[in-house]
């Protein structure tokens, strides 16, 4: 399967097959692809809470509205951010950069991040979202199903995992093998309602 068809057949699965599994290299595959997605200032700042305890996801569960793809999917991931990563020795990003390259990064990204926590977490949330993308069409490409997920109290998962102060979680991501088709996609916008050419007019 190529890209173009990874994007036009990828749906968010409500129903998964809980006999299917994914072994432990096909799983570390995926999310070896998802390293490879950009973040700002290369400081890939994505943590992937892999939940693969059956009584943690239970637990998981009964928070995020007895959705059945919490517990049946063969991974969930709960995707998060580090948003303090900028500065927790942000130059191990840049370690093999030229050295007028990282002498010029790293200060920069300490002007760009310090003092401003919603572009901090405005940068976490947008890495996450492009890491998740990247998971799910990697996982299509693989001939398996995903389903991004918001519906939880998040606060309740944060407890759950031990969520630390200076992380957010962006959004849920089960990833395995649907049991039945999903109805046909219920009303996209056409390419011109959606594209602004320039500028807004108002």
């Amino acid at each position: 399967m190529n890209v173009s068809e990874a994007i036009r057949t990828r749906r968010s699965v409500k129903s998964f097959d809980p006999a299917f599994t994914l072994t432990a290299a096909e799983r570390d595959e995926l999310l070896n692809l998802a390293l490879q997605s950009p973040t700002a200032f290369n400081l890939q700042h994505w943590r992937f809470v892999v939940v693969d305890d059956p009584a943690h996801r239970q637990a998981i569960r009964q928070v995020a509205w007895d959705q059945s793809q919490v517990t049946d999917a063969s991974l969930l991931i709960i995707l998060c951010a580090d948003m303090a990563s900028w500065e927790k020795n942000a130059a191990r990003v840049w370690k093999n950069a030229p050295d007028a390259v990282r002498d010029m990064m790293v200060p920069a990204i300490d002007a760009y991040y310090r003092g401003k926590p919603l572009v901090q977490r405005d940068e976490a949330m947008r890495s996450c979202g492009i890491v998740g993308q990247t998971l799910m069409l990697a996982a299509r490409e693989k001939g398996l199903d995903s389903c991004p997920m918001d519906g939880f109290d998040f606060e309740a998962v944060g407890k759950l995992i031990n969520l630390p102060d200076d992380h957010v979680i962006a959004f849920m991501l089960a990833i395995g093998k649907k049991t039945q088709d999903v109805w046909p996609k219920p009303g996209q916008l056409e390419l011109n309602e959606v594209m602004i050419s320039n500028r807004f007019n108002h």
